[in-house]
């Protein structure tokens, strides 16, 4: 006859083993999920566009940002991280990013919105290179799953251009 601790041994390994399998199952099953977010920016207006020393450009505006992220939602789901970058090209660097804005969504039934915000973080380039710049707005996600591996996308929108001049807000 087996003793207490090793019956309790290998109760504890079974269980832990299962549990282990079922993460696998889980994380694996997000694999079937195809997602179709969609999303709109608009910028409502320019609320100051100025030259700060040492002559770096920056940038202060308004946007609407609506969006549908709901399929992104899965079981296996825990939540979603959510950020607007403007991203543009200059002379020294082929892509420059720039967080203006984001969000964290605990649930699925916040991942349908509609917002008006102004920038969260500062739009500043180091020089004078924004001036009539032709940029684009990216929703960047990034989902959090209970267990599994992250996983991040995107979805760029392009056809925005900064003012041609300075002007305070």
């Amino acid at each position: 006859m087996h003793s207490f601790v090793y019956r309790a041994n290998v109760l504890l390994t079974f269980a832990l083993t299962i549990l282990a399998l079922m993460c696998v199952i889980a994380s694996f099953s997000d694999n079937f999920n195809f997602p179709s977010p969609s999303a709109e920016i608009q910028i409502v207006k320019f609320n100051g566009f100025q030259k700060k020393p040492p002559g770096n450009d920056e940038v202060s505006l308004t946007m609407n940002i609506t969006a549908d992220l709901q399929s992104l939602f899965t079981w296996n789901t825990k939540q979603l991280f959510i950020f607007v970058a403007a991203e543009y090209e200059t002379p020294q660097n082929s892509l420059n990013q720039v967080s203006l804005w984001d969000a964290i969504i605990p649930a699925k039934e916040n991942a349908k919105f509609w917002i008006q915000t102004k920038n969260k973080y500062r739009f500043v380039d180091q020089g004078s290179n924004l001036r009539g710049k032709e940029f684009n707005l990216t929703l960047h996600w990034h989902v959090m799953p209970k267990t599994g591996k992250m996983f991040a996308d995107k979805l760029v929108l392009s056809g925005f251009r900064l003012p041609e001049e300075h002007r305070r807000g």
